[in-house]
């Protein structure tokens, strides 16, 4: 597995904040990508989950996160879509390939090289989808990310 510190630069999301069950992520992600495309801006970076606490820390109606997608154009927040930029910064990054519930298993290896090379974690997890419905379960590929600073 290659891990690695990288820059992401500066963009914008459309993204949905949810508090509850990760069961509805698909659902929340259909609406944002529905939701983008009705706008017709242009999606400019694979979808994503940002995950601020953990299922072993706290019960499923509990979690919270968010998912969306980064576009150009110009376009006002809408109901539960929310808009927001994100800042560049660096992360600490893999790609894991299988099921999408399992790509937390390497946490433990990104928090590692993250402390090996000087870096501290600095925000939540975000995980990038490379993969469409279309791949196998045991193929998918998910770039797995925490912001880092030094």
């Amino acid at each position: 597995m290659k891990i690695e510190i990288k820059t992401i630069p500066q963009h914008q999301v459309a993204f949905i904040f949810h508090k509850g069950s990760y069961e509805k992520i698909p659902e929340l992600l259909s609406k944002v990508v529905e939701w983008i495309m009705a706008k017709n801006l242009r999606i400019t970076m694979p979808i994503y989950g940002t995950y601020y606490n953990s299922p072993m820390e706290v019960p499923p109606e509990e979690l919270e996160w968010e998912v969306g997608a980064g576009f150009i154009g110009e376009t006002k927040a809408e109901g539960d879509i929310q808009i927001k930029k994100i800042p560049e910064h660096q992360v600490v990054s893999t790609i894991f390939k299988g099921p999408y519930g399992e790509a937390a298993s390497i946490l433990s290896d990104l928090f590692e090289y993250a402390a090996k090379n000087g870096y501290e974690i600095a925000g939540p997890v975000t995980e990038i989808y490379l993969s469409g419905p279309e791949v196998p379960e045991s193929e998918t590929l998910t770039e797995v990310q925490f912001p880092v600073q030094k």
